[in-house]
């Protein structure tokens, strides 16, 4: 038996009154999901635990089949893990967006979506300014990167407000705050001088392109804990493929291979049927074969409702459609958003989402479209998503 797993990173929102009070999922054209969803079984899951942050981190490691009431303890680590950047008993991690900041407000999360080619000169003026022994940054894909810190755990211990929940928003009304900000605070001001007097931005701006002019200090964490392979928990070799670090970091902790597939990228700018081909191709020599699409949630952060439904039809026609063909009696697919992102929100929510999973075993239970609403509709709730691998292997 092989296994697929396709996680829609936040796909699923709330109704749009502007929209006929529909949702992105709801409003896209999407032959191939509904066919998916007809053919299989779905419901809602419950990806973020009651009480935990509704992140990516929480929700894809749910889906991934572990339990994040057990095993997160901070995302900085995760993402620095899968950049390879280790991380000391006194040493902390940050991601350190670069951000642009405009008139005292938030006006870009992801300085437009930067280059890697140009945020990485950014991150290298930051190390020859600001770096010292117990300070370092690290250079990651386009806006998102690493800040290391040694001699200030502290600084956990602060409140961080991630930079993509303030779109608009006020910059002092949202810095780090509580015990241990203050050298967070130091160090988000004193990156400004350095990259709004920057070639890099100079060149940006003359373009008439947003310059990243601020680093954005959040996710801190310490040490990753152990956890289990995923081949010993779940029987299978498994590989998985994305564009950001958070992924690949989860993937190399739990021991699936990181496939490195070309014009595969965190944003919307996604080769949806380069990376779909070089997965699939991937369960050539493994069990199973994990896929996670950034695309719709970058949409939802930006509040762009055309942009969210491109993505979303992108992944229907240029991906599911390769899923499709694949063999029902020897194969089984897993469907899912890791966690709403409402336009109106532009950040994550904590909602269930819906899920279908097709293949041998599996057959329809009454829904023909892949929505919020037709999933609430089949009465199915898993309210521990982790608990999905194991019926999705044929273990539970």
């Amino acid at each position: 038996m092989k296994y697929f797993v396709l996680i829609m990173d936040g796909a699923a929102g709330w109704p749009l009154p502007h929209r006929d009070g529909r949702t992105c999922l709801e409003l896209a054209y999407t032959p191939n999901l509904d066919a998916i969803v007809t053919d299989g079984w779905g419901g809602t899951a419950r990806t973020v635990p009651v009480g935990m942050e509704p992140s990516s981190a929480c929700a894809c490691m749910s889906l991934l089949g572990y339990d994040p009431r057990q095993y997160y303890k901070g995302r900085g680590s995760i993402e620095a893990r899968s950049m390879e950047i280790p991380v000391g008993k006194e040493e902390v991690v940050f991601r350190c967006n670069l951000v642009s900041a405009r008139d005292g407000r938030m006006d870009s999360y992801a300085s437009g979506y930067i280059s890697s080619e140009e945020s990485h000169q950014l991150i290298a003026s930051l190390n020859e300014r600001l770096g010292s022994r117990e300070l370092s940054f690290h250079p990651g894909i386009s806006y998102r990167h690493i800040c290391k810190i040694a001699g200030h755990e502290e600084t956990l211990d602060a409140v961080c407000i991630p930079a993509h929940n303030i779109p608009g928003g006020s910059i002092a009304d949202n810095l780090p705050s509580g015990e241990g900000s203050e050298y967070l605070r130091e160090l988000m001001f004193a990156s400004q001088p350095i990259l709004e007097n920057h070639p890099v931005n100079a060149a940006r701006v003359a373009r008439g392109e947003v310059p990243a002019n601020m680093i954005w200090l959040f996710w801190g964490s310490g040490q990753l804990p152990e956890m289990p392979s995923f081949s010993d928990t779940y029987g299978v070799r498994g590989a998985i493929t994305s564009g950001v670090d958070l992924l690949q970091g989860l993937g190399k902790m739990v021991g699936l291979h990181v496939l490195d597939i070309p014009g595969v990228t965190g944003d919307i700018w996604n080769d949806y049927a380069g990376q779909i081909g070089g997965a699939v191709a991937a369960l050539e020599s493994h069990d199973l074969v994990v896929a996670h699409v950034e695309a719709p949630d970058e949409a939802g952060h930006d509040g762009s409702i055309d942009d969210k439904i491109e993505a979303i039809e992108r992944i229907d026609s240029e991906m599911v459609s390769v899923l499709r063909r694949l063999d029902p009696e020897s194969t089984r697919i897993l469907i899912a958003p890791d966690h709403p992102t409402p336009i109106e929100t532009q950040t994550h929510v904590a909602d269930p989402v819906p899920f279908v999973i097709w293949g041998a075993g599996f057959s329809g239970n009454g829904v023909s479209r892949f929505t919020e609403a037709e999933a609430v509709s089949t009465g199915v709730h898993v309210d521990a998503a982790h608990l999905l691998m194991d019926k999705f292997v044929g273990r539970g």
